[in-house]
């Protein structure tokens, strides 16, 4: 095995116990602020839609999240009282969700904790170019992804 392909397969699954770690840590200071009733998932996607006034399929074109997947989660949130649904009047099958204003809270939240991990990196001496070249090197991973999918294997 090349050392770039080992590097590479311990690169895919680091970035998958990332994922998942970072919704425990969300799940957490949600349970630690007493918000109980949606998950990290849920609270992540209220943070995806922030102050816009969003159409479900736009959220999956933005590639966050599987179509039955939002849609399921877009009903929990609304039923929960954190989003507001809104037909088009030109299009009634397109649908609008918006941030209510206790969403508006837990956005708050995830925000406060991005601030304290990004002020705890600093602590550990890692710099903006530090994080800069991670995300350039994700990006092309990315890319590479997305080709494969759109062209296949050349």
């Amino acid at each position: 095995m090349s050392k770039l392909k080992k590097e590479y397969l311990e690169l895919t699954r680091l970035i998958e116990r990332l994922h998942r770690r970072y919704l425990d840590v969300l799940r957490a200071e949600l349970n630690r602020r007493g918000v109980k009733n949606i998950n990290s998932v849920q609270a992540l996607l209220l943070a995806n839609i922030g102050d816009d006034e969003i159409s479900i399929r736009d959220l999956v074109e933005r590639g966050y999240y599987q179509g039955s997947n939002v849609s399921y989660n877009v009903k929990k949130l609304t039923d929960f009282g954190y989003l507001n649904q809104e037909r088009s009047l030109h299009d009634r099958r397109s649908v609008s969700i918006r941030l209510t204003d206790e969403a508006k809270e837990v956005v708050k939240v995830i925000h406060e904790l991005e601030d304290h991990h990004a002020d705890a990196l600093a602590e550990q001496e890692t710099g903006p170019e530090d994080l800069r070249e991670i995300r350039r090197t994700l990006l092309r991973l990315e890319r590479t992804w997305t080709d494969y999918i759109h062209y296949g294997d050349r």
